[in-house]
């Protein structure tokens, strides 16, 4: 925190994908996740998003539930049936703040919802509790300690023991 009571997020090392139609909304939190030191990737839907999740390799992913073509929950859905990106964090994107819009969101694998207008607190909180830095060899910089979303502070984690299979 500085100061002045702003809190600062260093988020330099971590890509991150924004996808959603909304150019407003891309180049919002373009500029948000760029000041904070991310390498942003951005995508109008789903379905251009493919092609660039599987060249970037993004660290984290937002993606707006509302899009034509491939909409967020079949992006989500995608990303996490595949091998290479199942354990990528997917951050579902929407103006809807409905239960049922949340609970659908978690059945596809998403790991948070946030609802827009969202605010850079919640973005990069987002990035915080979900994104691994990395440095230059790919060795994971932050500890490997689950953060609760919003919400779930009370909720009981479970960690896996190594060497317990």
């Amino acid at each position: 925190m500085t100061g002045n009571g702003i809190v600062e997020h260093d988020c330099t090392g971590i890509k991150v994908m924004v996808i959603d139609d909304s150019k407003t909304i891309r180049r919002t939190a373009e500029i948000i996740l760029q000041k904070a030191g991310c390498e942003v990737f951005t995508a109008t839907d789903g379905f251009e998003s493919l092609a660039l999740i599987a060249d970037h390799k993004p660290d984290i992913i937002f993606v707006d539930i509302m899009m034509p073509r491939l909409d967020g929950y079949q992006t989500c859905a995608l990303v996490k049936h595949n091998l290479v990106f199942q354990n990528t964090p997917v951050i579902m994107l929407s103006s809807k703040d409905g239960l049922f819009d949340k609970a659908r969101g978690r059945i596809v694998g998403a790991e948070e919802y946030v609802t827009k207008p969202f605010t850079s607190d919640e973005l990069l909180g987002a990035i915080k509790r979900h994104a691994r830095r990395k440095d230059a060899t790919n060795r994971v910089l932050d500890e490997d300690i689950p953060v609760p979303p919003p919400g779930f502070e009370n909720e009981q984690i479970v960690l896996p023991v190594k060497g317990a299979m």
